[in-house]
């Protein structure tokens, strides 16, 4: 029996209240049992959706000499995870980053954080998702949302509901950047449900899971459920098992915070849900 425990480098911005980002992949991936090494692009003191006044650090200049550090210490990653990238320096040198420390048996996830709701984010410009869609070229898995899909495979943002034929005809374009295998969120085809979409290149195959849509819009989800996805991915399940527990985590965190009514800039309460988790990866 192989009692090592895996690692992964998780590279994202961290935002000091707000509950995305780091502040949620750190304990989730952790929980799992699944040693996080980060590198933070950037140090905030809220994330941005909602609130104003808030203090921003870039730490671009960090990232080179962090990973020339770890590249001396020989340190070796099970999976490379990443987030938010404030720049396009930031891209180039997480580009390396791949470079330096990808394997034949690791992993590279991006989540391509960059639009949603039919919109780029104020801060980023077309050029900018031209140059996310080179760095998810190196990756193995993504998980766009359906703003991003569309932005990277150069197509004009649909609102849904969608068609069973219009996601699969957007995996399969997606896939066709390089990534084998996709993760799909923000999918739905009809008003009482909402999920994702999980597509295997090599066996070409499109899992969906779904769960009940809880109304209204809810800040750091997309970090809660990625990390969610990379957490089941390493605990050896397969994609479609991964997507299906990753949907069920993060509704049961929405649905918490919705009931509690907590203010939606703050972020959902994904901690109360961990032993939920942590007994779906069969981990308790």
């Amino acid at each position: 029996m192989n009692n090592r425990q895996k690692r992964v480098s998780a590279i994202h911005d961290i935002s000091g209240f707000g509950k995305c980002s780091l502040t949620v992949a750190l304990p989730i991936i952790s929980a799992a049992g699944i040693e996080t090494s980060v590198i933070p692009t950037a140090v905030l003191s809220t994330h941005t959706g909602g609130f104003t006044g808030y203090t921003y650090r870039d730490l671009t200049e960090d990232i080179m000499p962090t990973m020339q550090h770890w590249k001396s210490l020989n340190i070796r990653f099970d999976a490379i995870y990443t987030g938010f990238l404030g720049s396009f320096r930031q891209l180039d040198m997480v580009a390396e980053f791949f470079e330096e420390f990808k394997k034949p048996d690791n992993l590279i996830v991006v989540d391509p954080v960059m639009a949603d709701n039919g919109e780029l984010y104020k801060i980023f410009t077309p050029e900018f998702a031209l140059g996310m869609r080179k760095l998810c070229e190196k990756a193995d898995i993504i998980i766009p949302n359906i703003t991003e899909a569309s932005l990277l495979v150069g197509e004009p943002y649909q609102e849904g509901p969608y068609t069973g034929a219009f996601i699969e005809k957007l995996l399969k374009k997606l896939s066709a950047i390089g990534p084998k295998k996709i993760v799909l969120t923000g999918v739905y085809f009809d008003e009482k449900l909402l999920g994702a979409a999980a597509y295997d290149a090599i066996s070409d195959t499109v899992d969906y899971a779904f769960s009940r849509k809880i109304p209204g819009y809810y800040h750091g989800t997309g970090d809660v459920f990625g990390s969610a996805l990379v957490a089941a991915i390493l605990n050896d399940f397969e994609l479609s098992k991964a997507t299906e527990i990753a949907v069920r985590f993060t509704t049961s965190s929405i649905q918490r915070t919705a009931e509690a009514k907590t203010d939606i800039r703050f972020g959902v309460n994904f901690e109360a849900s961990i032993p939920q988790f942590l007994k779906d990866l069969k981990l308790l």
